[in-house]
């Protein structure tokens, strides 16, 4: 199987060579097109000339003056009527010329070979080292008629570029694959420790170490993956910690039902201690049903169940409604109430809305010091209404207000050990008012109290 570093290479490598060949396309179309006519037109020129001076100097060697032109850097083909050729300068790789070329010369006309040199050939037909392949021109000396066919030199003129350049492309390409596979090395090295992390994390070793110091999109990932991680490691602990409390919660309910029960069994038990006995009994199964009722209602939210039923009721009175049914507990802990609650109508399902009240008000109860106090208060704003339930509690720890919300998590009961729970209620509160298009917000203080306020729209 490849891997991500070898794939990138390969990609890259692939993309340089691809790269290359569009530009040579694209560089042989320029050449066609525009460099092409530009070099015939100019070598015309130049032919031109000679033949213009040769014919303008009778008393001119012509031979030993196309000589020294050679010498300069021009291949030359001279070619009289009566068939008499001579070569100037390197000599050609192809010699081949139709006659028909040389009398067309002869008579006066141009040759633009270099013009007319096959367009299927590359970018490459500039360096061809062929006699049709050249410039044409009629020359007349001393009363004679020739044809000179001229071409520069490429070899001569550019030979020490041929290797500077065939040294620059090699080095190119070269130091190009070096830098990749070096480059492709430090960009892999953080995939690598996120795989070796993601294989850590799924076999329960929550403690991975990755690089975050990078200002990239490495980076991210990175811290993002430790965050999860982290948030991972939580959720298991919070996991254990959840059965260990549901084991102790249905296991402890159920050893006193059966331990009652079979006290009941017992024929010497009174009335009155029978009574007694059922009365625990009736307490304990209780407590078992409003579990059950938790961990059914935290299911169906966790499905997405279409379980709202929204539909417009008075949001103070139903507060207040709660209020009324928890004045045993208050004053059983003698907690001095207070409270604002306006007659506000919103839209919301009362049933799952009711269930937010009543978890935090208990909560608040619960977590209260005795001769404490509590406050509640709804107030309209905008488009929005704010349920605010504050208490003189013990507080909660800057860790624990990062982490109430989560599900199966209890704030530290060596704080409040006579306090029962389950750690689902606020995560179904929070929940709930989430399926509203609302927002839940806690402010506390360790052994100060607690606030909790509920954000709803109205409608």
């Amino acid at each position: 199987m490849k891997t991500f570093y070898v794939k990138f290479i390969v990609i890259t490598v692939g993309i340089m060579i691809l790269s290359s060949i569009f530009a040579f396309l694209l560089s042989n179309t320029y050449y066609q097109k525009k460099l092409k006519p530009y070099n015939d037109e100019k070598n015309t020129r130049i032919a031109l000339d000679i033949s213009e001076f040769a014919n303008e100097h009778s008393n001119l060697n012509l031979e030993e003056y196309l000589d020294n032109l050679s010498a300069v850097g021009y291949q030359m083909y001279l070619v009289e009527r009566t068939g008499k050729e001579s070569y100037f300068g390197a000599s050609f790789r192809d010699n081949t010329l139709p006659d028909s070329t040389k009398e067309y010369v002869l008579d006066g006309h141009i040759y633009h070979g270099i013009l007319h040199f096959p367009q299927g050939t590359f970018v490459t037909g500039f360096f061809a080292n062929e006699l049709k392949n050249t410039i044409g021109v009629p020359l007349t000396h001393n009363g004679k008629n020739y044809a000179l066919f001229l071409r520069p030199n490429i070899k001569l003129l550019f030979n020490e570029m041929h290797f500077l350049f065939a040294w620059l492309l090699a080095l190119t390409i070269l130091l190009s694959i070096v830098m990749v596979i070096f480059s492709t090395k430090y960009l892999v090295k953080p995939i690598s420790k996120l795989t070796r992390a993601t294989k850590s994390l799924s076999n329960g070793h929550f403690d991975v170490e990755l690089d975050t110091a990078r200002r990239d999109e490495l980076g991210e990932l990175s811290l993002s993956f430790l965050q999860m991680a982290k948030k991972l490691e939580q959720m298991d602990e919070m996991r254990k910690e959840f059965i260990s409390n549901i084991s102790h919660d249905i296991q402890s309910p159920l050893s006193n039902i059966k331990g009652y029960t079979n006290l009941l069994e017992k024929e010497s038990v009174s009335s009155e201690e029978r009574g007694h006995y059922v009365s625990i009994i009736n307490g304990e199964i209780r407590r078992l049903s409003t579990l059950t009722k938790q961990l059914l209602l935290l299911a169906s939210l966790d499905r997405n169940e279409d379980i709202m039923k929204k539909k417009p009721f008075n949001l103070g009175k139903q507060v207040k409604e709660l209020v009324r049914n928890y004045q045993w507990a208050i004053g059983e802990k003698e907690i001095m109430l207070g409270y604002s609650l306006p007659d506000i109508e919103i839209i919301g399902d009362p049933s799952l809305l009711n269930t937010v009240w009543d978890n935090l008000l208990s909560n608040a109860i619960k977590y209260n010091k005795p001769d404490g106090s509590i406050e509640i208060s709804i107030e309209e704003k905008g488009n929005s209404v704010l349920v605010a339930f504050e208490d003189t509690g013990i507080g909660l720890t800057e860790e624990e207000k990062e982490r109430i919300f989560d599900r199966f998590y209890r704030v530290d009961t060596s704080r409040s050990r006579i306090v029962e729970g389950t750690g689902l209620g606020l995560s179904i509160a929070a929940t709930i008012v989430k399926l509203h298009g609302g927002q839940i917000h806690v402010n506390s203080t360790e052994e100060e109290g607690t606030t909790f306020v509920v954000e709803l729209p109205v409608s």
